[in-house]
């Protein structure tokens, strides 16, 4: 009888005592590889993509189910099947609930998302022209996510770029300059620098202007700002 992809190989059966209770069982590897997905489903909570951890490790688990179910003679493992089932079920709701009521308590009351796609020029116009969907923008109150432009400035920043990913802000590059926001904070305290994704509510404005840290200056800005 063949086995399974995850599955260990059966021993022979013992017919030197003709016994068929003694015959042996494999544990399923697929029901051993659900459960390890399992214990490491808390993940999840970590960041939205990790939801995968769980959802992989339940359709393993259901797959582990069917297989044990069809061969109930050659395949054991179904307590730690339906354990990883149940396990990974519940981290994948708990985990996806929890990053949608994140996302919408993000948002202030009164603001609008605004996204580094939005300030792309349209196909064919110059690098630097402003579409007509980041001026709709202009003077509203928005919450943009990015990162932080690194400067000679760790504490304290109350004025910085605001750039649409690490690839640009922690490596040496130079974004181009519709992935750049320049960020005015309203607190004179300011922030300290980081290089994790940060998110910042304030009122959007298209005025293009110099820019510390980066050549080529800034389209857009971010005034009175607030970090969320």
């Amino acid at each position: 009888m063949g086995t399974g992809l995850f599955d260990t190989p059966p021993r022979p059966a013992a017919h030197d005592r003709g016994d068929a209770a003694d015959t042996y069982r494999a544990l399923s590897g697929a029901a051993i590889a659900a459960l390890v997905l399992a214990l490491l489903s808390p993940l999840a909570f970590l960041g939205w993509w990790l939801a995968a951890v769980p959802i992989i490790g339940f359709v393993l688990a259901i797959l582990a189910l069917v297989d044990i179910a069809r061969r109930p003679s050659a395949l054991t493992g179904r307590p730690a099947a339906l354990v990883a089932a149940g396990a990974s079920a519940l981290l994948a709701a708990g985990s996806l609930t929890y990053h949608a009521v994140e996302y919408a308590a993000e948002l202030p009351a009164g603001f609008s998302r605004l996204d580094y796609a939005m300030l792309q020029p349209a196909p064919g116009d110059p690098p630097d022209a402003i579409p007509a969907q980041a001026r709709a923008m202009d003077g509203k109150e928005v919450l943009l996510k990015g990162y932080m432009y690194p400067d000679k400035e760790r504490r304290g920043i109350v004025l910085f770029l605001l750039v649409r990913d690490q690839g640009d802000c922690c490596f040496g590059g130079n974004p181009k300059i519709t992935d750049r926001v320049l960020v005015h904070m309203a607190d004179p305290r300011g922030v300290d620098f980081t290089q994790r994704l940060v998110k910042i509510a304030g009122r959007f404005r298209v005025q293009p202007a110099a820019a510390p840290g980066a050549g080529g200056g800034v389209l857009y800005q971010m005034e009175d700002a607030h970090a969320r």
